[in-house]
């Protein structure tokens, strides 16, 4: 037993001894810190230039151009400033194309007089036309390719809407589509008068049997509160309205104004 104990003890001290008598190399982060500042720099640079950077080019130079991904620096060959092309990137990166020469005088940085001077030089490849129709398009039922004909909803957001519909069960107001990643508010005023949304295709939740794992994709709810409402059930009995809801503690009052639409009690 003394020699049993006296192994278990030199197999736990081990590690400690050999740390101590070994000396971990020191690692030399010079020409680490070295590369990292590099890079930031180069960041701030880019920033710089294409974000904080208000001064157009002295001599802008003019050329054909199709104004659909040119590149930054084309852009500032064409005489805008970097906050100019700063608004023409994230609109691109949003889904945002030009179909025809004015949708360029729709971006709000680009001035009358930059439009007038770079109009003549915008250059379309034939047959870029839009499908976009004014027609209202109800986003309840409306598959990807349906809701990219509304003007300012690209194949981007049109994943994203059809997504985030499949988690809630469907939209049952306009504004709801603003929690989606991208949609901010001055998107959502561009495509808000040619949707509509049919409350009476809700996929309902039946609260009344519904499990954990059903509850699982919908976005208004954690865990801890799914969890709580079905062991709630289970202990009291069915819910009956939304005031049976209050009585768990972690449902506040703007959860159940979310969640209120999407329950059935029957």
């Amino acid at each position: 037993m003394v020699v049993m104990l006296g192994i278990i003890a030199l197999i736990i001290a081990a590690p400690y001894l050999l740390q101590h008598f070994r000396k971990q190399p020191v690692m030399d982060l010079a020409e680490f810190n070295k590369a990292v500042a590099q890079l930031k720099a180069t960041k701030n640079i880019e920033d710089d230039a294409y974000a904080n950077n208000d001064e157009k080019t002295a001599h802008p130079v003019l050329f054909k151009f199709d104004p659909n991904n040119l590149p930054a620096a084309q852009w500032a060959k064409l005489g805008l400033s970097g906050k100019q092309i700063s608004v023409l990137k994230n609109y691109e990166a949003k889904g945002g194309r030009f179909y025809t020469k004015t949708d360029l005088q729709k971006i709000y940085s680009i001035t009358p007089e930059d439009y007038k001077r770079l109009e003549p030089y915008i250059t379309l490849p034939p047959g870029h036309t839009s499908n976009k129709t004014d027609e209202v398009v109800e986003v309840n039922a409306a598959d990807s390719a349906k809701l990219t004909e509304v003007k300012g909803i690209g194949p981007g957001f049109a994943s994203r809407i059809v997504k985030y519909r499949a988690q809630l069960g469907g939209f049952y107001k306009k504004e709801q589509l603003m929690e989606i990643y991208g949609i901010d508010t001055a998107k959502y005023r561009e495509i808000a008068p040619r949707i509509s949304i049919n409350a009476a295709r809700i996929s309902k939740i039946h609260i009344n049997t519904v499990s954990v794992d059903d509850l699982r994709p919908f976005p208004y709810l954690n865990f801890p509160q799914m969890n709580a409402i079905v062991q709630y059930r289970k202990q009291h009995g069915n819910y009956h309205s939304l005031n049976d809801l209050r009585q768990i503690v972690i449902l506040d009052e703007e959860i159940l104004r979310k969640i209120a639409p999407y329950l059935n009690f029957k």
